[in-house]
């Protein structure tokens, strides 16, 4: 991503609402300001009786099955993070408060794009303080079967995803991809969530995947893509992949390093999180005291 000398936040509330991906319940989001050096914290409005407070941090992360789940100390936990968050990492935000009625940020279309269309709506404002970086400093890997994850040092987040899936409608691919914001949102931002058709199933039988349909999922049977209206990118698959890493990626906020994942998932991405933030010699905050972006210079 380009980098980014100050924080920045969003200009006026934000509201959306939909159904959940997993639970199926209708849940409504606000995205609110926040000052500096809060961080990206979400609030669950419906609880009242006890600290309802859930920040973004590698270390809340409770469930990786099918989504990434936050829990907090007192047990209130956010569900299916990553679309939202890869939206705010794109967008370069680091201090938002996020509201939801429920326990699962709304799935919308199962892509990104929603998401940075409504921010984009209100804006974004730079504030007073400078941005802080996660610098990696050591290569680590963690290997879950035939999945595999490499982090290592780069002046830069560089990310190169691949897969390989029994269906042929997914196949075989791979994408080396370097975010910025206008790259994000025009080579990843768009590529929806996916599943085979047994495999949702599966998920329904054990209580997930109650609110995925069509309109918020790419599903395939048999080598073919079931959605009357088709892919949006020849690639989307990979491309969900590169979008769901961006967003467990900024679970402890941006990152410099260089990421290769196989076949991975949330549960790949958190182990490696897991390894490099367990180390205190991996890995150090910094401050970026460059010179400023040019969406910091237009609002200046």
């Amino acid at each position: 991503m380009t980098r980014i000398r100050r924080q920045s936040t969003i200009k006026g509330p934000a509201i959306t609402a939909g159904v959940e991906l997993h639970g199926g319940a209708h849940t409504r989001l606000v995205i609110r300001p926040a000052p500096t050096d809060t961080g990206i914290v979400f609030i669950r409005t419906d609880i009242t009786d006890r600290d309802n407070r859930v920040t973004s941090d590698p270390s809340n992360v409770s469930s990786t099955r099918n989504c990434t789940t936050l829990r907090n100390g007192a047990g209130v936990e956010v569900a299916t993070v990553e679309h939202l968050l890869a939206a705010i990492a794109s967008l370069g935000l680091d201090n938002l408060y996020v509201d939801l009625t429920g326990k699962e940020i709304p799935a919308v279309d199962g892509s990104s794009a929603p998401f940075i269309d409504l921010i984009e709506q209100v804006g974004i404002t730079p504030q007073p303080a400078p941005r802080r970086y996660v610098r990696v400093l050591k290569e680590y890997r963690v290997e879950q079967g035939d999945a595999w994850a490499v982090i290592r040092p780069a002046e830069r987040l560089e990310l190169d995803v691949s897969i390989s899936f029994d269906d042929p409608a997914i196949g075989d691919s791979s994408l080396q991809f370097t975010p910025d914001e206008r790259s994000f949102r025009e080579d990843i931002s768009r590529a929806r969530t996916f599943a085979r058709m047994a495999d949702v199933a599966a998920l329904r039988r054990a209580g997930l995947s109650k609110g995925g349909s069509l309109d918020n999922a790419v599903v395939v049977e048999d080598g073919k893509v079931l959605n009357p209206e088709g892919l949006r990118y020849a690639d989307e698959f990979v491309r969900h992949k590169v979008l769901d890493l961006m967003g467990d990626l900024y679970l402890g906020g941006p990152v410099l390093a260089h990421v290769r994942t196989h076949c991975g998932g949330h549960a790949l991405n958190h182990a490696i999180l897991t390894q490099m933030y367990a180390d205190p010699d991996g890995w150090r905050f910094e401050d970026y005291s460059g010179p400023a972006s040019v969406d910091e210079l237009a609002t200046a």
